[in-house]
């Protein structure tokens, strides 16, 4: 009746229709909470599993950080490292870890790269006269427009270089390792050949004649 306080009577089927009709427009449904729910949870789950994998990438990636900045020296990790258009005369990176690492239009006139491990490295433009390869492994290097006068690859493993316009004029290439090297228009006057017998004539261009 009305005005009493006893137990209130369940809504009629119509309203609880009407109610449910309502929170489905709204996007109550029970269906897709519980659905975003459970995809919360696997996305928690996945976070608390890739978390040690993410900190030990960011570790490594502040250890490849920390490397680039160290000075040169022989056996120093520069794999991946940028130097573009630094001055580096005379510096000593033999036996240094230079895989994929940028020395384009640098100054590394005399340097020494003896044994050191320079795949894929790009050393475009760059002035390396009288510097010393000897030993080391070039394997797809990018010399591009380099200065190489003088410079000596003796037992240098250059397969798949790119010595495209470079000049290697009186370069000692004794015992390298030429296999698919890309030597179109290189400067090969006076370079003393793989055979470590033949000197290159004044003119060769792109092969030793």
């Amino acid at each position: 009746m009305p005005g009493s306080n006893g137990p209130s009577r369940p809504a009629p089927a119509s309203q609880s229709c009407a109610r449910r009709d309502r929170s489905e427009n709204y996007g109550l449904s029970l269906g897709p909470l519980l659905i975003a729910e459970e995809n919360a949870v696997r996305v928690v789950k996945i976070c608390l599993f890739a978390l040690p994998t993410l900190a030990l990438a960011c570790l490594q990636a502040v250890a490849a950080l920390a490397a680039c900045t160290d000075p040169a020296r022989p056996g120093v990790d520069w794999r991946r490292c940028y130097a573009d258009e630094r001055r580096l005369p005379g510096v000593d990176l033999s036996g240094a870890k230079l895989r994929e690492a940028r020395f384009a239009r640098a100054d590394l006139s005399g340097a020494d790269f003896s044994g050191a491990n320079a795949h894929r490295a790009k050393f475009i433009s760059a002035t390396i006269a009288k510097a010393r390869f000897d030993k080391a492994r070039l394997t797809e290097a990018d010399f591009t427009k380099a200065d190489l006068t003088g410079a000596s690859f003796r037992g240098a493993d250059l397969r798949r270089a790119r010595l495209f316009r470079a000049k290697l004029r009186g370069a000692d290439l004794t015992g390298a390792c030429l296999t698919g090297a890309d030597m179109l228009n290189a400067d090969l006057s006076g370079a003393t050949w793989i055979d470590g017998k033949t000197t290159c004539a004044e003119g060769s261009n792109g092969q030793c004649n």
